[in-house]
């Protein structure tokens, strides 16, 4: 067994950016006592959700990277032995902004980092305003606790950021996310969304044999209600566990990464892919 223990905080953020990295600081600190040795955050873990307007005063809670973050964070990582993934709002130059996770070494260096992708633009989301599209690729990052397929939110999504992330040797998908409900939306569509949420990166975690781990922040920010309902998932879709809706959580899982292999023998699916029929994936629609 290569057995990998994975904590995970599901945290509730205010307007208050030192009160939320205080009580960050504080769970990875638990966690790491606890047995973690890998600990995964939320999306834009440090402040409140800003996305929800266009602001550009909103620009000033981005940082570069490396950065006092990085610092801070790795800080943390070197002292209590951990790997930590972490989500931050990059200042790259003047007018040049990203949705970065960053992946921190047990000794505190940065070991890769991912800039997000896909990136939405929807009532409450309006992340088109803030992010430039990632330009470094679906690339697993290789630390000491294993190769990991990190990527953010509307990534989780699509399945070939996925499959190319399983194609180049990822053991793990990783998702930090932040996603809640639309206050309009009646309780059954609500429910349907996050249902469909989690469906969805559970299918990723099948069609690739790999366990996917998803971190949700909770509660309420201005118009939206987080969904939480963080999780990790098996190599064969299985809910290994699930956070609760309505409450922060602080957890730890354990999981078997040689699992994979074993199910992989069972199916195949990367043997039996026709790649020499996709040549029309890479076009935005067939008429």
């Amino acid at each position: 067994m290569k057995e990998l223990n994975i904590g995970y905080l599901q945290q509730h953020n205010t307007s208050d950016v030192k009160d939320n990295i205080l009580r960050l600081s504080d769970g990875i600190a638990d966690l790491a006592q606890r047995g973690a040795q890998l600990i995964v955050l939320q999306e834009l873990h440090n402040s409140l959700y800003f996305c929800q307007e266009e602001n550009v005063d909103l620009f000033n809670l981005a940082e570069p990277i490396p950065g006092p973050s990085t610092a801070l964070f790795g800080e943390l990582a070197k002292r209590y032995g951990v790997v930590i993934v972490t989500s931050l709002f990059e200042r790259r130059a003047a007018g040049l902004y990203h949705n970065t996770a960053v992946v921190l070494e047990k000794d505190g260096t940065i070991c890769g980092k991912y800039r997000k992708m896909h990136i939405p633009d929807d009532p409450g989301y309006y992340e088109k305003f803030y992010f430039t599209p990632g330009d470094l690729g679906f690339h697993p990052i290789d630390t000491s606790v294993g190769r990991l397929g990190v990527m953010v939110c509307w990534d989780q999504w699509y399945p070939e950021a996925a499959r190319l992330m399983a194609l180049q040797g990822a053991e793990l998908l990783i998702y930090p996310t932040a996603i809640g409900y639309d206050r309009h939306d009646s309780p059954e569509e609500q429910q349907r969304q996050r249902r469909a949420w989690q469906t969805v990166q559970r299918g990723h975690a099948v069609a690739n044999g790999l366990p996917v781990v998803a971190v949700n922040r909770v509660g309420w920010e201005d118009d939206v209600r987080f969904w939480g309902t963080s999780f990790v998932a098996g190599p064969q879709g299985e809910l290994i566990y699930e956070s609760s809706e309505d409450d922060e959580e602080s957890i730890i899982v354990s999981l078997d990464l040689e699992h994979s292999e074993q199910v992989r023998r069972w199916w195949p699916f990367l043997r039996d892919r026709r790649i020499d029929s996709y040549a029309d994936i890479t076009r935005r629609f067939i008429d």
